[in-house]
């Protein structure tokens, strides 16, 4: 229970953040290096006072460092794509497709000697026709899918390099805040010398800020939500979650057309996720 509300509170908070990055990316007051720049700072603000208030939570292992390597280089594609998907896709359409995560990491969780059930199977065969049927209908555009879906599948990898490191290596605080650090570098970088912007002014005006802060504060929270539960189940509730959020943001900012069927299609694809988590 408790994996689920901070998982959701998580999601409502980053809802926010990918909403006003969508809309300053399209509209051109900001590159998408700047908005996977704001999307990380706060992360790395928040790991290091709990770090600095509480040293002994910092604990990593050098013998991390195979995997740990593999998921950095994967996590920063995986940003990159993210933030592209979130500019191209709409808000609706991109949570529903981010679903797919879900039965493949129910895959790696059975093959890892999680105990995986009947109704488990039922939800995952629930999913999977919920998402058929978003591709099959015409009238759902399907602008970014591309990016969504091959997001959708990276995070297979780097939700399970994350909790295989920090069940046999590292603490989480120190294998998130050493990613977050490495990504925060790495597109400062590339903004100042690509793009030539300077991704540390857009924190002094509120808006980017606000976008910058929330989604920090929600990766922190999902992340210990992560910690308290199986990463099947815990994804299954940050995929529910963020579908309810698109869909209301989507409706009510993006105006998007519709969102009665994706409605329906929702509450499918919250009986395959629940079917899934009581399996």
């Amino acid at each position: 229970m408790l994996s689920a509300i901070l998982i959701s509170i998580g999601t409502f908070l980053e809802e926010i953040s990918d909403s006003i990055g969508k809309i300053k990316v399209n509209d051109g007051e900001e590159s998408v290096f700047v908005m996977a720049f704001l999307s990380l700072f706060w992360s790395a603000v928040f790991y290091i006072l709990i770090c600095i208030f509480k040293s002994e939570v910092f604990v990593f292992n050098f013998a991390s460092l195979p995997t740990f390597i593999i998921r950095t280089l994967l996590e920063i594609i995986q940003l990159y794509v993210l933030v592209l998907a979130i500019a191209d896709a709409d808000r609706s359409a991109y949570s529903f497709v981010r679903t797919v995560t879900i039965p493949l990491l129910l895959l790696i969780d059975f093959a890892l000697g999680y105990k995986v059930v009947l109704l488990s199977v039922i939800g995952v065969a629930v999913v999977l026709i919920a998402i058929l049927l978003l591709f099959i209908n015409r009238k759902i555009e399907k602008k970014g899918m591309g990016l969504v879906i091959f997001s959708a599948i990276n995070a297979v990898v780097t939700i399970s390099l994350f909790k295989y490191d920090t069940t046999h290596f590292n603490s989480l605080v120190a294998e998130q805040l050493s990613i977050v650090l490495i990504l925060l570098a790495f597109f400062a970088l590339v903004s100042i010398f690509k793009n030539k912007e300077n991704p540390f002014i857009f924190l002094s005006k509120p808006i980017f800020f606000l976008q910058s802060f929330s989604v920090g504060l929600g990766g922190v929270v999902e992340s210990f939500g992560y910690s308290y539960g199986v990463a099947s189940i815990a994804t299954a509730v940050k995929r529910s979650s963020a579908l309810l959020w698109s869909l209301l943001t989507g409706k009510i900012y993006f105006k998007e057309k519709n969102i009665s069927l994706k409605f329906a299609i929702m509450f499918l694809l919250i009986i395959g996720l629940v079917l899934m988590s009581l399996g």
